[in-house]
């Protein structure tokens, strides 16, 4: 039916709606001048991709564009993880005092048009596509985190954002250059293809570091990471939600795209343990940086970029291990993680709302000024380090275990070694996350603290992060057995 309504356009359909979105929101604003529109009019483009998204998913629909675009079930979950992101960094947007001196016409349309570059990404098999993708959502996200007037935080982390994303161009840029120079493709499954029985090159080696460096950028992966605690500090706590569970999921589904078909997909005949124990001692180094350094901020924004950082290590485990249980415990973490960080900053885009500062000391006695928020946010932060019954607990349960045993062939992994250090920085993790709580609940407000009352806007996105949190930790299946089924369809 799909198929009969749109013809061979149908995989592009989630996309053009977006796409319709985001140049009429301008146009919007300028005719109606309404402020309050806006938020609206784009929950409904989000909302119809998002169903359009849904029903192809549900009737099993698979297709190609070209040989640029292939929708199926790892895309189309894909697509609906960024339209909930983009939906979630929409709803607290109209309310939200940080936003209200931007042009909403702009602001609302370069949303929705990040939002297309990364549903790009997740349907894209090819290498160009996937760069066009990525460059349309760097683009829009300069100007999301400079559209902060009269903030000097926000100037400043443009500027750095601009520069380090300038270079990440230019390395991935280069390695694509050498791999379709070895290949004669951009086509990845062609250059699968061509790279299963090709011999040992050098140039095919400075390929993929130039790519993972370039790349690496995007997931804030170690070295590569410091941009991220600047740029969430300095944007808009809503665009500081939609770089951290948006655009870094946006960057892994391109190592996924990329260095999972070209290793296991497609057999390449060489390189694949060394690719694998570089991806391994990358996501070491990066879950242990990100929470060491996550215990000495003072900032809660700051704290909680580091803590992203530290779990795109975690994530980076699916590159290590490098089979279909990974990945099925890989998409289910990054679903998790939408709701549990994107919970905990729609806390403080609140708290900034009603006057509260970013210090994590600024929280005091929270649990007596506003005994809802409190509660939610320490179930957010819990989640995080992995404290059982809640959907973190349960994500990282599937995907530490991935590094642990091999349901395919029955034997134990030789990663356990790396299963065993992701588990250790949980526990590093409770640390900082317990602090927050700490001062939240035992730390005295001051004596002229009053009770705290926030948009309706924001207690629904929190209160619907806060039930898929506890849903997700008690019933899993609610989103795994999806997972699982585009981990499948995937390889």
């Amino acid at each position: 039916m799909i198929t009969d309504m749109f013809g061979s356009f149908a995989p592009m359909m989630p996309m053009v709606i977006m796409i319709i979105g985001a140049l009429v929101m301008p146009a919007l604003y300028f005719i109606t001048k309404s402020r309050r529109l806006l938020p609206a009019a784009s929950l409904v483009v989000i909302a119809a991709s998002a169903i359009m998204t849904f029903l192809m998913l549900e009737a099993g629909y698979t297709g190609t564009y070209g040989s640029l675009f292939t929708f199926d079930a790892f895309s189309g979950l894909m697509l609906l993880l960024f339209q909930t992101v983009v939906f979630l960094a929409v709803l607290i947007s109209g309310s939200s005092i940080e936003t209200t001196r931007m042009h909403v016409g702009a602001y609302y349309s370069l949303l929705l048009g990040a939002t297309t570059g990364m549903m790009f990404v997740a349907t894209a098999s090819d290498l160009i596509a996937i760069f066009v993708g990525v460059e349309v959502v760097s683009i829009s996200s300069y100007a999301l985190v400079a559209m902060k007037r009269n903030d000097p935080r926000a100037a400043e982390a443009a500027v750095k954002y601009v520069i380090i994303g300038g270079l990440s161009t230019a390395l991935t840029v280069y390695g694509i250059s050498l791999l379709y120079g070895v290949t004669g493709s951009t086509n990845l499954m062609d250059i699968g293809a061509a790279l299963a029985t090709a011999q040992f090159s050098w140039a095919f080696v400075i390929a993929m570091i130039t790519m993972i460096a370039g790349y690496g950028f995007k997931i804030a992966a170690v070295p590569f990471h410091m941009w991220a605690p600047d740029v969430y500090e300095g944007a808009a706590t809503p665009v500081s939600l939609f770089l951290a569970t948006g655009s870094k999921k946006m960057g892994l589904v391109v190592f996924f795209k990329i260095f999972l078909i070209l290793f296991v997909v497609a057999q390449t005949a060489f390189a694949t343990a060394e690719i694998q124990y570089v991806f391994a001692i990358i996501a070491a180094i990066t879950m242990t940086v990100g929470n060491v350094v996550a215990i000495t901020q003072t900032n809660i924004k700051r704290m909680l970029a580091y803590s992203s950082i530290a779990q795109a290590g975690y994530i980076m485990i699916v590159l290590a291990v490098m089979n279909e249980y990974a990945l099925t415990g890989g998409l289910f973490h990054m679903f998790t993680h939408v709701f549990m960080k994107g919970g905990a900053f729609i806390v403080v885009a609140a708290l900034i709302n009603v006057g509260l500062g970013e210090r994590i000391s600024d929280y005091k006695g929270l649990a007596k000024r506003a005994p809802l928020i409190a509660f939610a946010m320490m179930l957010f932060l819990f989640s995080l380090a992995g404290i059982p019954p809640l959907a973190g607990f349960t994500s990282k349960f599937v995907l530490f275990s991935a590094a642990i045993y091999d349901p395919a062939t029955g034997v134990m992994s030789q990663w356990v070694w790396l299963a065993f250090i992701a588990i250790l920085n949980s526990a590093i993790s409770l640390y900082y996350y317990t602090k927050v709580v700490k001062t939240m609940y035992i730390d005295k407000p001051k004596d002229d603290a009053e009770k705290i009352q926030i948009p309706k806007t924001f207690m629904a996105a929190m209160v619907l992060c806060l039930v898929f949190v506890i849903v997700l930790g008690v019933y899993p299946q609610l989103i795994l057995d999806l997972c699982a089924n585009a981990a499948a369809a995937f390889f």
